[in-house]
């Protein structure tokens, strides 16, 4: 049986997001910000060196621990006021809230970090931050006259 190569699609065949919000959705999904179709992620938390769909560097990302401030403050902002609810209004055993409150904190946390660094990653693709600036360049239309 004859093996069929596919070939990538190129940059130029795949839409470039319009907007920030667009290329931040593309990144929270886990997908390239250029193409839309590529996975931005090779392990939980390593972002591929380059698209395998579009070929896109994503080498140059500096997310660093930014996602991770990001994902404390969202988790933070909505389990305490939570725990404050519960424990105000419903005391539950301290049993309960021993284990129930940090395994919630441990599932959300790592649930949204993922999606946050991809999110960070694509923002700063598509703002041509920290080494994406040729990126940036070589999608700017071209003025014609």
């Amino acid at each position: 049986m004859p093996v069929e190569f596919r070939h990538a699609a190129s940059a130029s065949e795949t839409p470039l997001p319009a907007t920030a919000g667009q290329a931040l959705w593309r990144g929270f999904r886990g997908k390239c910000p250029a193409c839309g179709e590529g996975a931005l992620f090779g392990r939980y938390l390593k972002v591929n060196d380059t698209c395998p769909h579009c070929h896109e560097e994503m080498h140059h990302h500096r997310a660093d621990d930014f996602p991770a401030y990001l994902v404390i403050i969202v988790v933070g902002h909505i389990l305490v006021p939570l725990v404050l609810a519960a424990e105000t209004h419903y005391a539950p055993p301290v049993l309960l809230s021993m284990l129930a409150w940090p395994a919630i904190a441990l599932v959300s946390t790592l649930g949204l970090l993922q999606p946050v660094k991809g999110a960070v990653v694509a923002v700063q693709w598509f703002g041509g931050m920290h080494g994406f600036e040729d990126a940036k360049k070589a999608r700017a239309p071209t003025p014609t006259r």
